[in-house]
């Protein structure tokens, strides 16, 4: 999970705060610190570091303790303004140009995750209405322009590509394409290196003299920490790119990039990747990954990807019929919607006060494959008809599963709880409708 140690010990240091009732310079230094070496060994730039140090301590030597809060809180909350701050306040959205298409111009190092990311952003619009195509005019990489023939068939969005001639020949083209089949957004997947040279530099200059894209955007290997920052730094002094993409935020991330990048480069981070799924794409909000980071959860975006993975019709169908006509395959449903949210590692990070204490916790995320099998063996007459499942039904059930009598029996049971909560949570409303009602 990203920043586990930075959260760990951003969260130490402020807890030793707990009880204090004044935040005197003596005990804010000291909590500093400990701030200052967490940040240093998450690889975040010296200066960024120096710099909000500073302010958090202005901020809080001498300040009184809110009535309701105690020191540790009011720490947390200034750090958390001032760490939102870093990384830009509030999500910076893509523009859009006047005229079709809106070309988006991705750059960055070879094996920073560019050619899965133009998919993942094509992707991520296409869900917004828009109608986007991908142009592959990176034809150095062994296999790059087949790549991302594949990721884009994955997220069935076409691609233009001229084999290995010059590749600001192949944009225009693909522009010209673009607009005669109808397609408002083109995303140029460009070539990267295993470092920064003047030869990858002078031909981003050329794509870039040639297309005019609305935006170039960045896309940078979170795990790299503050060489990221400054590889950023580089391109944005050769091309003037206008945001940043932050890919395997999914990974042993220690927030060096996320921390570093807006501060030292002064270009906002616009997504980030959380996975390996072209799915996995997310709006950036520095607020929320500030809340991430010192462990405080991200409920606003777990509340965001549960209402993309549940179905609007299926849980009003669900309603309509009432707790007591719940079936085996409702259950299935939500239990695949509930997949489409990601792991349940990932779900219960996002949890306030949870992330933190995940690190050294197994969550068997093949959790619900074996109800899935059971419930997948199962005819359509057994799964809408559960009451039917004799001894002989469920032998013949957990044979077809790979499972065992008792873990069907076990299904069954959890199924029969689901439904006594679910009827525990329904009132009769107004006019004869169910009413959500918590159990608590």
């Amino acid at each position: 999970m990203a920043f586990e140690g930075l959260s760990q010990k951003l969260s130490g240091a402020l807890s030793k705060l707990t009880g204090r009732g004044k935040l005197t310079e003596q005990v804010v230094k000291e909590a500093m610190r400990e701030v200052r070496m967490a940040l240093l060994e998450a690889d975040v730039n010296y200066l960024v570091v120096k710099d909000f140090c500073k302010k958090v301590t202005e901020r809080c030597v001498g300040q009184e303790v809110l009535e309701s809060m105690s020191a540790s809180q009011q720490v947390f909350k200034i750090v958390n303004e001032e760490m939102t701050a870093l990384m830009g306040t509030e999500h910076s959205k893509l523009t859009w140009s006047s005229s079709v298409p809106t070309i988006y111009m991705l750059c960055g190092l070879q094996g920073a995750g560019k050619t899965t990311m133009a998919a993942k952003l094509a992707n991520f619009l296409k869900k917004t209405g828009k109608k986007p195509m991908l142009a592959a005019c990176d034809i150095y990489r062994p296999a790059a322009i087949t790549q991302l023939q594949v990721v884009g068939k994955q997220v069935d969005v076409p691609v233009y590509e001229h084999g290995t001639q010059n590749p600001v020949q192949t944009a225009l083209e693909a522009i010209e394409y673009a607009r005669d089949y109808g397609r408002d957004v083109l995303i140029i997947d460009t070539a990267g290196r295993l470092h920064i040279d003047e030869a990858l530099m002078q031909e981003l200059r050329d794509v870039k003299a040639a297309v005019k894209p609305q935006e170039i955007l960045f896309v940078v290997d979170a795990m790299t920490g503050q060489d990221a920052v400054n590889v950023a730094k580089s391109f944005n002094e050769n091309l003037g790119i206008d945001g940043v993409i932050l890919t395997k935020l999914d990974g042993d991330t220690r927030g060096g990039a996320a921390l570093s990048i807006k501060a030292v480069v002064g270009k906002p981070i616009k997504f980030s990747g959380t996975g390996e799924k072209l799915s996995d794409i997310e709006i950036f909000h520095p607020d929320r990954m500030a809340s991430r980071i010192l462990g405080m959860g991200d409920v606003m975006t777990l509340v965001e990807k549960a209402q993309e993975a549940f179905d609007g019709e299926d849980a009003e169908d669900l309603l309509k019929r009432g707790p007591g006509n719940l079936t085996l395959e409702d259950f299935l449903t939500q239990m695949q919607q509930m997949k489409k949210m990601g792991g349940l590692q990932s779900m219960l990070s996002m949890l306030p006060g949870i992330g933190a204490k995940l690190q050294d916790v197994e969550i068997d995320e093949g959790a619900l494959k074996k109800p899935e099998a059971i419930i997948r063996s199962m005819t359509p007459r057994e799964r809408r008809n559960p009451g039917i499942l004799n001894a002989s039904r469920r032998k013949r059930i957990a044979a077809g599963s790979g499972t065992t009598v008792q873990d069907v029996n076990a299904l069954i049971r959890q199924f029969e709880q689901s439904k006594e909560m679910m009827k525990k949570m329904m009132r009769p409303g107004k006019r004869g409708k169910m009413r959500m009602r918590m159990p608590f």
